[in-house]
C-alpha cells in the first residue's frame, strides 16, 4: 500500500502516464499570470521535479515548512506536491490572507521559505509578501513570468529535464502540510497533518463517493485546507483521475466547466444549487449529462434542493468536515432518502475511527435519540493537535472537540443517523471561509470610536453567512461598516472578515458570570431583518 503523498503521485505517473491529469481554468488569466495550462501525468511528474530541485537547490530542506500563497491554478498543486517530493512541509495560506495573518502564521509555523506570485487582482502582492518575509528574514520565491528584487524565481517545466531533485523516503507519520483554521482564540490555528492522515482521509471519500481513474473532477475550493486538499487534491493522486480546477467561484466559467470539461464529480455551496434549481431557463441550457454527484455543506441543506437534483438524476452528498480531519459524508448509498440525506449523516463506522456524541457538561457519552451533544473524533484521520498547544482541543480519552452540537437520530429504514445541530465554536462561516468572531472581535476593538462588540454570523442567502458587528460606541455615534471596514483594511486584514453589518447597542446582553449571550443578539438581528 502507497503510504506517503509523493509515493502516490509516483503511482499515479506509472499507471497513466499519457493520461489528463491537470486542467487550469479557461478565465486564469483573471488572477494569475501565464495561459492556461495542461499536463498529462508525466509531465506534471516533470512539473513538480522541476520546482522541487528548484527549492531544494536554494537550501530547502528535509522538514523545513515552506509558505505558499498562490490562487488555485496549476501552480498551486504542483508546488504543494514538490514540497512533499523533498520531504518539505507544505504550507498554504488561502490567498485572502493579507500581512496581518500571514505574519502569525509564519511565527506560528517557523516557515523561512515563502512561495508567491503576481496576480492581476491583487498588484501589491509581491511588494507585500517581500515586506512580511524581510521581517522574519525569509526567502521569498515567485512563480510566474514577474518577480521582485531579492526574490528567487523557480520554473515550472512540463518536460523532463537532466536534473532530479533528491529522493526523500518520507515515512507515513512525517508532517506533510499545515493548514490553517479560525478557531475561537482569536488567531488562526495551524493545523499538522501527516501523510497517514491525509491517505486515510482521502480513502474513506474515495469508497464512499466511488471515484476513480476515469473521473473528471472540478475542484471550485482552494487547494489550501481540508476541503481542497483533502477533499480534492489527495483523492485526485489517490485514483489517478483528472482534476479541473476552478478559482475563484465565477458562475458563467464553472457552469461552463460542467459541460466543456465533462465534469463527472465537484462541490458547490448549498446557495448555488438552490439557486439553479430555481432557474429553469438557466438550467435547461445546461449540458449536465456527465455530472453523477454533487457534494455540499458548511450549512444544513434544503430537502427540496436535495429532491430537486435527486429528481434530474444527479446525486448530492451532505459533507460535514473540519481540517483537523473530523468528517462527515451522507451519500445516496448509505442515507437513499434524499429529504432524509439533507438533514442528517450516518453514524460513521469507519476502520480505525472512532466517533462520540459527548454531553460536554456532564461529560458522558449520548447514545439516545434527541438529546444534542458535542461530536467528538479519535483516529487516522484525525490530527495530533495545533501547533503551540496545550492539549485542550482533545478530552481525556484523546477524542478531538469539533465544537460542533449534533444530536443522534433514527432513520427511516432503522439505522442510527447524526443530525448537525449548531456550532458551539464561535465561527462565522463566509462563503465557505471560516471568520473567528473573537478575532474580528479584537479587530474590531481597536478602533477609536468603539467601546466594546460582539460578532455574529448574520444569515445570507448567497454566502450563508456574513460578518455582524454589535457595537457599544465610546459616544452617542458608532461607527458605520464603511469606518470599521476601513480601520480593519489598514491593519491588511483578509478582506473576508471585514464586518458587512454594524447595529449599535447600549450595553451588551450578559449572562450571571459576565459572557456575551449572543443567542439574543442573533434574535435581535433576525427581528431587525424581518421588520
Amino acid at each position: 500500500m502507497v503510504q506517503t503523498l509523493d509515493g502516490q503521485v509516483r503511482s499515479a505517473v506509472q499507471a497513466n502516464p499519457d493520461s489528463a491529469a491537470l486542467i487550469d481554468a479557461p478565465n486564469r488569466s483573471a488572477f494569475f499570470c501565464g495561459d492556461p495550462q495542461t499536463y498529462t501525468w508525466s509531465q506534471l511528474d516533470a512539473a513538480i521535479d522541476s520546482v522541487a530541485t528548484g527549492l531544494q537547490q536554494a537550501g530547502v530542506a528535509t522538514g523545513d515548512p515552506v509558505a505558499i500563497q498562490l490562487p488555485n491554478a496549476a501552480e498551486l498543486p504542483i508546488v504543494i506536491l514538490a514540497c512533499t517530493r523533498i520531504g518539505a512541509v507544505a504550507t498554504p495560506f488561502p490567498v485572502q490572507h493579507r500581512q496581518h495573518e500571514l505574519r502569525y502564521g509564519l511565527d506560528a509555523a517557523d516557515a523561512r521559505w515563502f512561495i508567491t506570485g503576481a496576480r492581476p487582482d491583487r498588484t501589491d502582492v509581491l511588494a507585500s509578501t517581500q515586506a512580511v518575509c524581510a521581517e522574519f528574514d525569509a526567502t521569498m520565491f515567485t512563480i510566474g513570468n514577474e518577480t521582485i528584487d531579492g526574490a528567487t524565481a523557480v520554473a515550472v517545466s512540463a518536460t523532463s529535464g537532466d536534473t532530479k531533485p533528491t529522493a526523500v523516503d518520507a515515512a507515513p507519520d512525517d508532517v506533510a502540510t499545515i493548514c490553517w483554521t479560525s478557531g475561537t482564540t482569536g488567531v488562526p490555528k495551524g493545523v499538522p497533518r501527516t501523510h497517514a492522515m491525509w491517505l486515510a482521509t482521502s480513502n474513506f471519500q474515495v469508497t464512499e463517493l466511488g471515484l476513480g481513474a476515469d473521473d473528471r473532477i472540478l475542484c471550485p475550493f482552494p487547494l489550501v485546507n481540508m476541503g481542497g486538499i483533502g477533499g480534492m487534491l489527495v483523492p485526485w493522486i489517490e485514483t489517478g483521475a483528472t482534476l479541473v480546477l476552478h478559482h475563484p467561484i465565477d458562475l458563467p466559467v464553472f457552469l461552463g466547466q460542467l459541460a466543456s470539461e465533462k465534469i463527472t464529480y465537484t462541490v458547490a455551496p448549498p446557495p448555488l444549487l438552490n439557486m439553479l434549481l430555481r432557474n429553469d431557463a438557466m438550467l435547461e441550457g445546461l449540458d449536465l449529462s456527465n455530472i453523477r454527484a454533487i457534494t455540499s455543506g458548511s450549512a444544513p441543506l434544503d430537502p427540496w434542493m436535495v429532491e430537486g437534483w435527486h429528481d434530474r438524476g444527479i446525486e448530492i452528498v451532505n459533507a460535514f468536515g473540519s481540517n483537523e480531519g473530523a468528517s462527515l459524508l451522507s451519500t445516496a448509498s448509505t442515507v437513499p432518502d434524499p429529504a432524509e440525506r439533507a438533514r442528517y449523516f450516518p453514524f460513521p463506522e469507519r476502520a480505525g475511527v472512532e466517533v462520540r456524541l459527548v454531553d460536554s457538561d456532564m461529560g458522558v457519552e449520548i447514545t439516545e435519540p434527541g438529546q444534542p451533544g458535542e461530536l467528538r473524533f479519535k483516529g487516522v484521520t484525525v490530527f495530533s493537535g495545533y501547533l503551540g498547544s496545550d492539549g485542550a482541543e482533545f478530552d481525556g480519552d484523546g477524542f478531538y472537540r469539533t465544537g460542533d452540537i449534533f444530536e443522534r437520530a433514527i432513520s427511516i429504514d432503522g439505522r442510527p443517523l447524526l443530525r448537525f445541530i449548531d456550532r458551539a465554536k464561535d465561527i462565522i462561516i463566509r462563503g465557505g471561509m471560516n471568520v473567528s468572531a473573537a478575532e474580528v472581535e479584537a479587530l474590531v476593538s481597536t478602533h477609536p470610536d468603539v467601546a466594546e462588540c460582539a460578532v455574529v454570523a448574520s444569515p445570507d442567502p448567497d454566502l450563508g453567512e456574513r460578518v455582524a458587528v454589535f457595537v457599544v460606541p465610546t459616544d452617542s455615534a458608532a461607527p458605520s461598516v464603511a469606518d470599521l471596514a476601513e480601520h480593519l483594511r489598514g491593519l491588511d486584514v483578509a478582506s473576508y472578515k471585514l464586518p458587512e453589518r454594524v447595529e449599535t447597542i447600549a450595553v451588551l446582553p450578559r449572562n450571571p458570570v459576565g459572557k456575551v449571550v449572543k443567542a439574543e443578539l442573533r434574535d435581535m438581528l433576525a427581528a431587525a431583518t424581518a421588520s
